[in-house]
């Protein structure tokens, strides 16, 4: 089992950054895919990025592409997510997911097994 701890939400101005991390208990961090989604109030959770393993393959949704960076250190058990360039429609809870069996490309929520709390972003005009 893992256990994720998101942090590093805030409010922001349109075109500012925020960096989010992604702590992991356990000694087998880099055993799982990670992956970012987030949810805005009465919207589904959606697909943000995933990371593969090793950190050397890395995907994005279409919205974030080329403005989010993610990231992982396997040495200090976190996955980050740097957003740039930040647009009030990027305003949502941000969660980081595990998961141990599944390709680096899943983008379905229900794929993952393993959850943080959340942590809310928030974009101001």
């Amino acid at each position: 089992q893992v256990q994720l701890v998101e942090s590093g939400g805030g409010l922001v101005q349109a075109g500012g950054s925020l960096r989010l991390s992604c702590a992991a208990s356990g000694r087998t961090f880099s055993s799982y895919t990670m992956a970012w989604f987030r949810q805005a109030p009465g919207k589904e959770r959606e697909f943000v990025s995933s990371i593969s393993k090793s950190g050397g393959s890395t995907y994005y949704a279409d919205s974030v592409k080329g403005r989010f960076t993610n990231s992982r250190d396997n040495a200090k058990n976190t996955v980050y997510l740097q957003m740039n360039s930040l647009k009030p429609e990027d305003t949502a809870v941000y969660y980081c997911a595990a998961d141990a069996y599944i390709l680096a490309a899943t983008r379905t929520p229900s794929r993952y097994d393993y959850w943080g709390q959340g942590t809310q972003v928030t974009v101001s005009s």
